[in-house]
């Protein structure tokens, strides 16, 4: 079976993790190309000794490396504000396309995304949700559809409102709101931004969804999660660990956290590209529903609405906001 040519655009922290993935732990993929308008990224690219032993060409046009001949597919990794229009100019190629999340900030850009999607069925167009290849969250996905769970509580972003949906069985929002504190990073200020906020999702159903996101988090990467139901909870990654190892001292016992989403999430990655570039090379179902990125950004949206008028965003049974 040949394999499949992929290209990789945006050559930032992201982009080049891509690459390696792609190379190292996915054998039905070839790197062909990669894409950046960055000046030192060209440079850091073209003079990559890793790159020209695997023959990946250097492009600084995404257009032009949309030509690169033979061309099957493109990981889209640049910055969200070119997210659908790159996945857009793809999709009219006839060229596979998995774009990190969000597909925009746009409502309506991202519609246009899935719209050009349904009308390319050939086409095989999904946004990564890397978590939902986590093995923890998949195992605890295969838990609560065993036992019919009703209700989460989730640390984190935009990720975990697509693991709300995930395990509560993709419920449709009722209300949400938000309260938010700016204490480490003043310059958030002028964004209309906060570094630490919590906010609530009440669906429809009664089942109710809570995250706690922080931008503060000084001993390392931590991301948990924790689902309670009927019968119990459920609990993911809560004393996050950077490995095995534990010190016992005078001041007691303790351990190292990973310093970073990549430490936590690498095998995900790995295993969503090989996922996706199976369903392509097989023509199967891609893993993933490129609608579920819409919802996600609805009720991401709505938070962040509640949070700056400090009132509760209400929604309708069809997902739209009422005020």
């Amino acid at each position: 079976m040949e394999p499949l040519n992929i290209a990789v655009v945006g050559l930032g922290r992201m982009g080049k993790r891509h690459v390696h993935t792609l190379v190292y732990r996915v054998p039905r993929a070839r790197v062909v190309a990669v894409c950046t308008t960055d000046k030192n990224e060209i440079e850091w690219a073209t003079n990559n000794e890793e790159y020209k032993d695997f023959g990946i060409q250097v492009y600084s046009n995404y257009d032009e490396m949309l030509g690169h001949r033979g061309l099957h597919a493109v990981w889209i990794s640049t910055s969200t504000d070119v997210h659908a229009s790159q996945s857009l100019a793809a999709i009219a190629k006839g060229i596979h396309t998995l774009c990190e999340k969000p597909l925009s900030t746009d409502l309506a850009e991202a519609q246009y995304v899935v719209e050009a999607a349904k009308c390319n069925p050939s086409v095989k167009v999904m946004a990564g949700f890397s978590r939902r290849f986590d093995a923890s969250y998949r195992d605890a996905a295969e838990k609560i559809y065993q036992q019919e769970a009703i209700g989460i509580f989730v640390d984190c972003a935009i990720h975990n409102i697509d693991l709300s949906l995930w395990y509560l069985g993709n419920p449709v929002p009722k209300a949400c709101w938000a309260a938010g504190t700016l204490q480490h990073h003043p310059e958030l200020k002028d964004l209309s931004d906060v570094d630490n906020v919590v906010g609530v999702v009440e669906f429809r159903g009664g089942k109710i969804a809570y995250f706690y996101c922080s931008r503060t988090q000084a001993h390392g990467h931590d991301v948990s999660t924790e689902i309670t139901e009927t019968n119990g909870k459920l609990m993911v990654n809560v004393i996050p660990n950077q490995n095995n190892v534990v010190l016992a001292d005078k001041l007691g016992m303790k351990h190292e956290v990973q310093p970073e989403y990549w430490q936590r999430f690498e095998d995900a990655f790995a295993l969503e590209a090989n996922e996706i570039v199976e369903a392509i090379v097989k023509n199967k179902e891609l893993p993933l529903s490129l609608g579920t990125g819409i919802t996600v950004m609805k009720i991401g949206q709505a938070l962040q609405q509640a949070l700056l008028t400090g009132e509760v965003t209400r929604v309708n049974e069809s997902g739209e906001r009422l005020n």
